[in-house]
């Protein structure tokens, strides 16, 4: 793995724009994972601009049969409860397309953050490098769940169990910053004002959460709005 993560910075005029775009580079990493190997991987993140994205792509061209779903954390609460992401991404869009169920893996959050994040981990023990991993960023750096600073009871090459992180809810399960970067492609979405300052961070190479990660490429790329970016 490489020790450095080189970015490549998107820049777009508003959300809508840059949902356009990545919409289209996501389906492009599907066709191609699919033809190559016939089934594509990837890794969701929660948030605003992450279920935007989503909406668009239930009426998608793709051959839904080969997508396999997983995420990069969830929150420690009681199944379809609507803060989680997992409840987030059916709504928006696993709901309405024909992915087959056993192929969208949940996080057994509601399970609590310890016995989620061993039951995680062992399900993705059999899984190899991703085709694609979604995160987004945090006003203070962090990304998934994993925060600056943060506490985990619980921790594997695959997951952590944060039981103290520092916005409610307070226990998380996250998959780790090595699996993370275990990927052919790393996308974050960056949208709003309030990222400035991680943003600025980051370009200034300060090690914050998202910094870590460190996909098997080397390269990571940050789509952002003007908002986040200024």
């Amino acid at each position: 793995m490489n020790n450095r993560q080189i970015r490549r910075w998107h820049l777009f005029p508003d959300k809508n724009e840059l949902v356009v775009a990545l919409r289209s580079k996501l389906l492009l990493a599907a066709e191609e994972a699919i033809e190559k190997q016939g089934r594509f991987t990837i890794v969701l993140a929660g948030g605003e601009t992450p279920t935007i994205l989503y909406r668009t792509l239930v009426d998608a061209k793709t051959d839904w049969n080969a997508w396999h779903i997983y995420f990069g954390d969830e929150r420690c609460l009681p199944k379809d409860d609507p803060q989680r992401n997992d409840f987030m991404a059916k709504t928006a869009w696993l709901n309405h397309v024909s992915i087959p169920s056993n192929q969208i893996n949940n996080i057994p959050a509601e399970l609590g953050a310890e016995e989620g994040a061993k039951q995680y981990h062992e399900r993705l023990s059999n899984v190899a490098t991703f085709d694609l991993v979604l995160l987004g960023l945090g006003e203070d750096g962090h990304t998934a769940s994993l925060f600056p600073n943060g506490e985990a009871t619980y921790a594997t090459e695959n997951t952590i169990a944060v039981i103290n992180a520092p916005k409610a809810p307070l226990e998380r399960i996250s998959l780790t910053a090595q699996r993370l970067g275990q990927t052919d492609e790393l996308f974050f979405i960056v949208t709003g004002s309030n990222k400035q300052n991680a943003v600025q961070q980051w370009r200034n190479n300060e090690q914050i959460p998202a910094a870590k990660i460190q996909p098997d490429t080397g390269r990571a790329d940050v789509f952002l709005d003007a908002l986040a970016a200024n």
